[in-house]
């Protein structure tokens, strides 16, 4: 899905929680008051600072979908992940601060006033208007892939768990049980905390880039695998930023095929992660003529630019030594194989290839590291 497209979702979706917030604080705080229940109108000041986790979440989605830049090339998604922590604390706090103001009215026995019984209606409408409102924001962050729009679909669940309080509690005082609002309160505040925890856990091992789960692991190996060509993989690396995975992978291919196809390889790898993994942001792909995990046993043989200069030497009184059209080498188990390309013509009756590539050979005894060479013709 596009970034603006998710964005503009996200901001859509947003804007309507925020106006039900205000329509269910004003409703909330006036009526609480007019109906002497002093729940309400703590439950209406509840709704009211929710418009503050709104505002976080519109401007989280706006920054984190920004395109990446020079100061920050993998994108902006972390502001995503690291609001949803700050989300999923104030869920916590919500939750602590229920189950504080429950406690202290059960240990110090104090009585709630008795409402007027039509306050249960208002009760019932901030319910039943937060439900709608936590499944439309939660039908929308699956859609797109938000992490902190399902943290603000849960702050909306919360707040009809805390609007059951409230209703609890009416419905306790009316009949005379004042204490089912604080015992109600201390159970529905244990779930929030609950929610805010388990949604903070799991984007701070976002934060400190922990991996994919094992099935997406799995997914992701028999994507790479089911490409024609690649022989193994190591050194898979996953992070997930606002609910997107970035990828590092090294892919083993046959030894002697060319730059081009390992690379062409590597597209195949890149277009099948992309085609069978909708939320994979970025591919990183390394080419690899051997398992390398560990270490490469070639890292220090010499490269092409400090060898030449040496076969030169050595080969400079060979037959059609002069003649070279190119040289290929393979850098394998810590030892160097050589190809060479000569016209057909430097074959006679008294140069065969089976002397030649003898002699081309055993020239090159005073370099260990040469483990064999090839003699091809054009």
């Amino acid at each position: 899905m596009q970034d603006l497209d998710r964005y503009q979702q996200t901001r859509k979706v947003t804007l309507v929680g925020a106006l039900a917030n205000v329509v269910l604080s004003a409703l909330k705080i006036v009526f609480g008051w007019l109906g002497n229940s002093h729940a309400l109108v703590a439950d209406g000041i509840h709704s009211f600072s929710d418009l503050l986790t709104d505002l976080l979440v519109i401007l989280a989605a706006k920054f984190a979908n920004q395109a990446a830049d020079t100061e920050h090339p993998y994108g902006h998604e972390r502001i995503e992940t690291a609001a949803t922590v700050a989300l999923s604390l104030f869920l916590v706090l919500v939750g602590a601060a229920i189950i504080y103001d429950a406690g202290d009215r059960l240990w110090r026995h104090i009585p709630a006033p008795t409402p007027n019984s039509w306050v249960l209606w208002i009760a019932l409408f901030s319910i039943i208007l937060n439900e709608v409102i936590y499944h439309y924001t939660l039908h929308v962050a699956k859609r797109v892939n938000s992490d902190i729009l399902k943290a603000n679909a849960l702050h909306s669940r919360s707040d009809a768990a805390a609007s059951v309080v409230v209703l609890v509690g009416i419905m306790g005082s009316l009949l005379g049980y004042h204490y089912l609002d604080a015992l109600a309160a201390v159970v529905v505040g244990g779930f929030i905390i609950k929610m805010g925890i388990g949604l903070g856990w799991s984007n701070l091992r976002e934060l400190v880039d922990t991996g994919v789960d094992i099935q997406t692991l799995d997914a992701i190996k028999h994507a790479i695998n089911s490409v024609n060509g690649v022989v193994d993989i190591h050194q898979l690396r996953t992070r997930k930023m606002a609910g997107r995975i970035f990828i590092d992978v090294h892919i083993i291919v046959a030894p002697t095929i060319t730059v081009s196809e390992g690379h062409h390889l590597g597209d195949k790898v890149l277009g099948i992660l992309y085609k069978d993994l909708p939320n994979v942001q970025d591919v990183t792909v390394h080419i690899d003529s051997e398992d390398d995990a560990n270490f490469s046993q070639s890292a220090f043989l010499p490269s092409r630019y400090e060898l030449l200069p040496k076969l030169k030497q050595c080969w400079h009184a060979l037959p059609g030594s002069k003649l070279i059209e190119h040289v290929n080498l393979h850098y394998l188990a810590g030892k160097i194989s050589i190809e060479i390309v000569l016209p057909l013509s430097v074959l006679t009756s008294a140069v065969t290839l089976a002397n030649l590539t003898q002699a081309y050979q055993s020239a090159l005894s005073a370099l260990p590291e040469i483990e064999r060479v090839k003699v091809m013709f054009n």
